[in-house]
């Protein structure tokens, strides 16, 4: 079971950086956004191939605003819930199998 145990907690710390790093990608996109950027510019155009996809289909199912968009709070939203519910989740259930308790730390 030590070795399943290990298995989870190294999956939950990197879907854990996973989601602290597209975390950081959103709130930079959200904030270029404010300005004119070059679309040409090799991070500008990472921000936004690694962005859009999500936030598109989130635009999809809001109401129009009149031109402010919500959708990169709501995918920050949906991050959060990701990280303080799923990965603690599974970090518990990791340390329960690990230390042979139900009792999560």
């Amino acid at each position: 079971m030590t070795i399943i145990a290990n298995l989870l907690l190294a999956f939950a710390k990197i879907t854990d950086i996973l989601l602290t790093l597209y975390t950081y990608i959103i709130i930079g996109r959200a904030i270029i956004s404010w300005v004119n950027p070059d679309p040409y510019n090799p991070i500008v155009n990472f921000l936004y191939r690694a962005t859009e996809p999500i936030l598109h289909r989130v635009r999809s199912l809001l109401p129009d605003l009149g031109g402010i968009d919500l959708s990169p709070l709501v995918v920050l939203l949906a991050v959060q819930f990701l990280q303080r519910f799923i990965v603690t989740s599974v970090i518990g259930l990791a340390w329960s199998m690990k230390t042979g308790t139900g009792v999560f730390p």
